[in-house]
């Protein structure tokens, strides 16, 4: 079977200025995943395709897994390991081409074996990392996870010609954490993979809730890049749709994919993930996916016109990122040490190895800042504003922001109360 490069194929979007539309599709049944990316393939937009994962496969419950598919029970995702090889390469037959790459995305902390898998069926991108597949998801120490993905990463690029990986990085608990740690995560992410071999990346950030930051944090992104990996090829920036509540009318949820791709078009990104209209209460279809992407690919999106790189969210990503690689040379072992020195906190992650100092809250036009900056290193750099430990009906207020401005005025952000100003 023919290997494609999504490397090679967002590259080629990357030069004609072209914005690909994704999903985060996952069926457990071999039959309707590749179905789902059929449907895909064929959408009125600009697609690639996607694998997502089931449950028990990201915790290597692959037992757990392996019972499921035996006894025909439905996952929340595809088992790609419990399913092996011949069988995934019999779905991906016929699918995959030069033009219609697949991306495996799954939520690891320890990759190896998904990597190993993904490559054995002719695949070569994912996404992920040792930080973001690993904090806000479960117990595995965070050394565990640094010393897995530095195997993963070896492994894409020992037995794949271009590979590719994302980092997870700008998604970390997104709608309540400061951009400047987001766009820290993610460009550090991406330095270790380089190192570790895979010199294709790609950097992301979440859709949050109020524009003008997220344009800002986009740009920063953009400059930290640049500064630290050198001017594509070989990296492109990711947006998601909003990854917090979501909201629960129709139009509502496709105002905000529509606002998504008026996001990513201005801030220069070459890649948006997109969410459907039901995920505010199930898994969507593969109809109801391609919905979404055919809405995405539809939208008249406005000509790139990045904001400054040189402002707020980039000076705080940037003492963090220095902070963090002054600690060691090997990347890793920076990451390592400088959450276990507080230098990188996560707002609200209640992993072991966070230190779950640093407070963030939520400004009425949407604008995320520091309340607490416990010892992150951006003492007279960063914004803060003290605010009282949030009572849990004021964090559930905070957290549904979006979906109630957006269901109340589903028009579009102005008209919702959501600062557009660029």
């Amino acid at each position: 079977m023919t290997r494609p490069s999504f490397a090679g194929r967002v590259e080629q979007a990357r030069r004609s200025g072209e914005l690909i539309v994704q999903p985060r599709m996952g069926f457990s049944d071999p039959a309707l995943m590749r179905a789902g990316l059929l449907a895909t393939k064929a959408a009125r937009a600009n697609t690639v395709g996607t694998i997502t994962l089931d449950s028990y496969t990201r915790v290597r419950d692959f037992s757990s897994a392996a019972r499921a598919v035996a006894a025909g029970r439905p996952l929340n995702g595809y088992p790609i390991i419990a399913h092996g090889v011949p069988t995934t390469r019999a779905m991906l037959d016929g699918v995959l081409d030069a033009g219609f790459p697949v991306q495996v995305r799954h939520g690891s902390a320890e990759a190896e074996e998904v990597v190993a898998a993904l490559v054995a069926c002719g695949l070569d991108a994912t996404e992920g990392g040792p930080v973001s597949y690993c904090l806000p998801y479960g117990r595995v120490p965070l050394r565990t996870a640094v010393d897995s993905w530095r195997r993963s990463c070896r492994e894409l690029a020992d037995r794949c010609a271009n590979p590719h990986l994302e980092s997870f990085g700008g998604c970390m608990m997104g709608q309540l954490c400061p951009p400047g740690l987001l766009v820290a995560l993610t460009v550090l992410e991406a330095l270790f993979f380089r190192q570790n071999g895979v010199r294709d990346v790609s950097m992301s950030l979440a859709q949050q809730s109020n524009t003008r930051q997220d344009l800002l944090a986009l740009a920063a992104l953009r400059r930290l890049a640049t500064e630290r990996l050198g001017p594509p090829p070989g990296w492109h920036l990711v947006v998601y749709t909003y990854m917090g509540l979501f909201p629960r009318t129709a139009a509502g949820s496709r105002a905000v994919v529509r606002d998504a791709v008026h996001l990513a078009s201005r801030a220069g990104a070459t890649r948006l993930i997109v969410k459907s209209a039901v995920e505010a209460s199930r898994i969507p279809s593969a109809a109801e996916n391609v919905q979404a992407l055919e809405h995405a690919g539809s939208v008249v999106p406005p000509p790139a016109a990045p904001a400054d790189g040189d402002n707020e969210v980039y000076r705080e990503a940037r003492s963090l990122l220095e902070a963090t690689l002054d600690l060691h040379d090997d990347i890793g072992e920076a990451l390592v040490a400088a959450f276990a020195a507080g230098i990188l906190d996560v707002p609200y992650c209640v992993h072991d190895d966070n230190a779950g100092r640093a407070r963030s809250g939520v400004a009425p036009d949407g604008t995320i800042f520091w309340s607490d900056l416990g010892s992150l290193p951006l003492r007279g750099t960063a914004d803060v504003r003290p605010r009282h430990t949030p009572t849990s009906a004021e964090l559930l207020d905070a957290l549904s922001l979006v979906r109630t401005r957006y269901d109340t005025a589903a028009t579009g952000p102005e008209e919702a109360g959501l600062s557009t100003t660029p």
